[in-house]
């Protein structure tokens, strides 16, 4: 019988004198047509593959199946072994086909992304009764995972892939969705749940005007209408606030001038992280609860929940401050928002609408560059309302008003020569330069925050810049797809891999990033990416990485 020890030859003994298996067993089982193993067909890769834990369980690489002559693989790997493991499981998912890894075959890139849009897509007849749900008029699309119903700065960057890919309809839908919310309920909220209702989102719904190819007069007059309704809820505060005392959502600066700030009308823990709350509450002594509360609701209606431009001690989450600092991402927003309803007044012919939201925006312009440029740095920063300065964090909020074109052509030079030096890392935009654990802290990127850079850079004519951030965020995004089959809420772009951090796990769907990277690819044509992972393994450092 193949593989039993041949009773002529003497047993092996060792020291114990236990019998072996006799010399040559190898041989005889090859010589009676036995195909060798994957330890041994393969030797030093199985045992590099195995001993570096490339994949988790050891049968894993030991199913897997050569996508060519195992000679030609070998060949390559004594000519060229990997250098790091994540090149090793490069090399290992170019040349082989590993079970639950890449044994399904992944359409590309751009083609995958609008597979996702009809899984997306929610369509609401009501909401249950006693549910949490906020139902809505219009289809829309939700950003995937945990997320599953609509949420408002999100969806301003998922339509840009919508648009990219033909879907006006599911746009101009959307876009009603959110001036239902503000009719109703005098804003848009975080997302439509009930929990949300008590904050918004980033302020992008005239933002997302510019995407509609909307003509009909009544329908164009109800969202302007929105719009000024929605600029009346974040200047709730104005009447109330005094310097060094915001009031709502308004702060006054030194000099009597108004900018906005993140808040929320509730100060208990939020429903959807009830119990993380109550824990960071307790670990803040010497801090009332109720305002540890208020200041984490403020970071979520910031979309950076959480981040070290938020913390007093960018280590710990219990010394957030959200409602203590002036972000100048938001009002490079709440200035996008006075111009458009200035021209949209202007349109309709309402010149004392016209008059106040021109006085505004100029005012709001004057009053940014006042406090939040930092020209010795070259970038602009959130102002702190208790040191009475502009904060030292390093972020990608910097571009916002890039973004929207309140920048002088200096500040948007001095601004690209910061980003690069600062932010810019192999995979893409740093969200900031400090690795904290936060979600919204280095080492992550996150698809808005490129979107908002490329376009802003672009905008000044800083084209290099803002190719070479979309080709290596697009390199990231591909790697890793094609690495999972899936597109994630957010990625590490120091070693262009899924990111983490935050308080629940990583998220697969993904809606912004599907829009974001169906924008760029439609932006740049050239940066359409391969199909192999040869090229994803991290590189030497490239200049602005490190």
């Amino acid at each position: 019988m193949v593989g039993s020890i041949v009773p002529d030859r003497p047993a092996v003994l060792d020291r114990a004198g236990k019998v072996l298996l006799a010399p040559l067993l190898a041989f005889t089982l090859v010589a009676a047509g036995a195909p060798p193993s994957p330890a041994d067909r393969f030797g030093p890769l199985f045992a590099a593959v195995q001993e570096g834990r490339v994949f988790e369980d050891g049968k894993t690489f030991a199913d897997a199946v050569p996508r060519r002559s195992p000679d030609a693989i070998m060949a390559d790997y004594t000519a060229a072994p990997p250098a790091s493991p994540a090149q090793l499981r490069a090399f290992v998912l170019d040349n082989f086909t590993v079970p639950g890894v890449n044994d399904r075959p992944l359409a590309p890139l751009r083609e995958h992304i609008r597979t996702l849009w009809p899984q997306l897509e929610r369509k609401d007849a009501a909401a249950a009764p006693g549910s949490s749900a906020i139902a809505l008029p219009a289809p829309y699309v939700v950003p995937g995972g945990r997320f599953r119903e609509i949420y408002y700065w999100d969806s301003y960057f998922t339509m840009l892939g919508l648009v990219a890919d033909g879907r006006g309809d599911l746009v101009e839908g959307m876009i009603d969705d959110f001036a239902s919310l503000i009719e109703r309920f005098g804003h848009i909220p975080n997302g439509t749940r009930s929990y949300y209702l008590s904050r918004s989102q980033p302020p992008f719904f005239a933002l997302m005007l510019d995407l509609s190819q909307q003509t009909d007069g009544t329908i164009r007059a109800r969202r302007l209408a929105a719009l000024r309704r929605e600029h009346a809820f974040w200047m709730a505060g104005e009447a109330c606030a005094a310097p060094g005392k915001p009031c709502g959502r308004v702060a006054r600066m030194p000099d009597g001038s108004v900018l906005n700030r993140y808040w929320d009308d509730r100060d208990t823990p939020r429903d959807e992280s009830f119990a993380e709350d109550r824990a960071t509450a307790a670990k803040a002594p010497g801090r009332a609860a109720p305002d540890v509360y208020r200041d984490l609701r403020a970071g979520a209606e910031s979309g950076w929940d959480f981040s070290s431009r938020w913390l007093a001690d960018p280590r710990d989450l219990a010394t957030i401050r959200t409602a203590g600092v002036i972000p100048v991402d938001l009002n490079a927003l709440m200035w996008a928002m006075e111009k458009r309803i200035e021209t949209g007044c202007r349109q309709a012919g309402d010149q004392p609408c016209v008059r106040e939201f021109s006085r505004r925006a100029a005012a709001r312009k004057a009053t940014v560059v006042r406090y939040m440029w930092r020209s010795r740095e070259g970038r602009f920063a959130d102002w702190l309302v208790a040191e009475g300065k502009p904060g030292e964090v390093r972020s990608a909020a910097a571009l916002f008003p890039l973004f929207v074109g309140m920048a002088t052509p200096a500040q948007a030079q001095a601004s690209a020569a910061e980003t690069r030096r600062a932010l810019l890392a192999q995979g893409g935009l740093r969200t900031t330069t400090l690795a904290t654990g936060q979600q919204w802290d280095a080492p992550n990127g996150w698809a808005p925050l490129q979107w908002i850079a490329i376009a802003g850079l672009e905008r000044y004519r800083q084209d290099a810049l803002a190719r070479d951030i979309a080709s290596r965020w697009i390199g990231t995004v591909n790697c890793t797809y094609l690495e999972t089959g899936k597109m994630l809420e957010k990625y590490d772009v120091e070693e262009r891999r899924a990111g983490g951090g935050g308080e629940y796990p990583l998220q697969d769907g993904f809606g912004w990033t599907n829009g974001v990277t169906a924008a760029l690819l439609d932006r740049y044509p050239a940066l359409v990416p391969g199909q192999t992972l040869q090229s994803c393994a991290p590189q030497a450092p490239r200049n602005g990485t490190r």
